[in-house]
């Protein structure tokens, strides 16, 4: 039997950490750098940042997207990064998402998105 193939892979992930980075400087340089990771080209990047507080931010990859939405209220980030193609790799990604915000804990969900 084959193996499944997939379009690609969507983590939904969840942080919980004390490092809520909310300059927009810096996010977008963490966006663009994971796209890296991920082995994605990046085509579009929209920050959006909230008053008080929280941040939201999406780069829209030719690949699909990587997205961050922060709470800091509660010190908690979700993130989207779904990464198609055959040498997307969104797992380095979240990797090195996870050295820039170093969380308390996280949660990974992974969904195989259109399955061949």
């Amino acid at each position: 039997k084959k193996p499944k193939k997939y379009i690609g892979i969507h983590l939904a992930v969840d942080f919980w950490s004390d490092r809520i980075i909310e300059d927009p400087k810096e996010i977008k340089r963490i966006l663009i750098t994971a796209c890296k990771k991920a082995k994605n080209i990046p085509l579009e990047i929209t920050i959006h940042k909230f008053n008080p507080q929280g941040i939201t931010a999406i780069v829209l990859l030719a690949e699909s997207h990587i997205a961050i939405h922060s709470w800091p209220e509660i010190n908690y980030l979700a993130i989207d990064i779904f990464c198609c193609g055959e040498k997307a790799r969104p797992y380095q990604a979240l990797e090195y998402l996870k050295k820039e915000f170093r969380p308390k804990k996280v949660r990974v969900k992974e969904i195989k998105r259109g399955v061949l």
